[in-house]
């Protein structure tokens, strides 16, 4: 009997230890790495997983949608101690992420520079704290990768912009030596009549004459510019030298042979900096009647659209090139980012480039450098041409001792001085 129920005891336990679930481990918690926005991502699912990672998740998407900007603005006021502002603004702008070209000197500032929206706005804001900067036109547009410089190079400079002889001579601070300046709406106004007048007093030489100068170089042109404005024979701004031919005729200068007493010369550039230097050039030459566009082109597609302008705008950054409805994303955009005003929808698709090599249509409007290190020209080429000549602008080039890989798409050279020593990147 007892042997019995001990069988019965025995059997009872082994099935009871069978049933039981089994000891719980120690909980585990581990964080995983958040992985930067540049970094490539897998197009994979991620595995699910609930330890402990929401936290991350959430700094991982602030880091996505963290947004870069691009700041331009630029005045031209007199500043006392230049150097010393240099300094003070190298100062602010510690532990910000800024890359860009800040110059200042005795005659204002100019900036180009990209950054985190929160970055590249408090450093505008600060700036206006200061009395001689209260009223800037501060302009900005949508990066399209992170920054759009290398760094950031804030100094003390000489001239404000590269102009032959410098332009620390000019009278810049003097308003009155400078072009009067129009509104964007303004400016569309001008244009508007002078098609009328085009159209409905040809021929009449009394009617006082409206000339359009585009103040910018050639290849700046060949992607978008306003509708009538000649294609400028200038390949540098620093060789500039509109109204100043001391031939009896010279074809290449727009302001050859001006009547200055009764022709309205409007000029523009992409922000307006260019315009003001050099209008004080062309005051001293005799011309009277001179309008700028204020803010320069990229205020105008902000503010008007693309009412008188073709083509994209090339900027001076890694971007290239934008098109008219990335300025209005930062104004009066609508739910797709195209003016919402009445203004007529853009035209940038109406306008066709030239490829420099073989003058066929280019529907990309954007430059690329050609892969010879020692020409390094900004170009349109169109594929045919891109493929056959491997990058290259030329023939001649084709066959340069030093030449970098062909890129696709719209991919950039590193600069150009990190090729020179380099031999494991340039092609044979």
């Amino acid at each position: 009997m007892a042997a019995a129920v001990h069988h019965h005891l025995h059997l009872h336990l082994h099935f009871h230890l069978l049933l039981r679930p089994p000891p719980r481990q120690p909980s585990v918690f581990f964080t995983p790495r958040p992985v930067p926005p540049t970094r490539l991502r897998s197009s994979l699912q991620p595995p699910t997983c609930h330890l402990a990672v929401a936290p991350f998740e959430e700094a991982d998407q602030r880091e996505d949608k963290e947004e870069f900007v691009v700041v331009t603005f630029y005045k031209l006021v007199p500043v006392e101690d230049p150097r010393a502002d240099v300094a003070a603004h190298l100062h602010f702008l510690q532990g910000r992420d800024i890359h860009g070209r800040i110059y200042m000197n005795e005659q204002g500032i100019n900036a180009q520079y990209s950054g985190p929206r929160k970055d590249a706005t408090a450093y505008a804001d600060w700036l206006r704290k200061d009395h001689h900067f209260s009223d800037i036109l501060v302009q900005i547009s949508p990066a399209l990768n992170g920054h759009a410089f290398p760094r950031l190079r804030l100094r003390y400079k000489q001239s404000l912009v590269q102009l032959e002889g410098g332009s620390c001579h000019l009278p810049l601070v003097e308003p009155s030596m400078r072009a009067s300046p129009l509104t964007p709406s303004e400016w569309r106004e001008k244009l508007e009549a002078r098609k009328r007048g085009e159209t409905e007093a040809a021929g009449d030489t009394c009617e006082r004459k409206l000339l359009l100068l585009d103040v910018r170089n050639d290849y700046e042109w060949d992607i978008g510019h306003f509708e009538g404005a000649k294609r400028p024979n200038v390949d540098c701004f620093r060789s500039t030298s509109f109204g100043l031919s001391e031939q009896e005729i010279d074809p290449t200068d727009p302001l050859h042979g001006v009547d200055k007493e009764n022709t309205d010369i409007l000029m523009y550039c992409t922000g307006g900096i260019r315009c003001d230097v050099y209008s004080t050039i062309l005051r001293d030459k005799g011309f009277g009647n001179l309008y700028t566009l204020k803010g320069g082109v990229s205020n105008y597609l902000k503010s008007e659209g693309c009412a008188e302008w073709v083509g994209n705008l090339f900027v001076f950054d890694d971007r290239l090139s934008l098109p008219p409805a990335k300025f209005a994303e930062e104004g009066d955009a609508g739910e797709e980012g195209g003016i919402d005003n009445g203004k007529p929808p853009s035209s940038s698709s109406q306008w066709l480039g030239r490829c420099y090599v073989c003058g066929s249509a280019v529907e990309e409007l954007r430059h690329r450098n050609c892969a010879s290190i020692d020409c390094n020209r900004l170009y349109l080429c169109c594929g045919w041409c891109l493929e056959e000549l491997r990058g290259c602008c030329c023939s001649e080039c084709q066959s340069a001792p030093r030449l970098r890989p062909l890129l696709p798409g719209h991919q950039r050279y590193d600069k150009w001085h990190l090729y020179r020593d380099d031999t494991s990147t340039i092609s044979s």
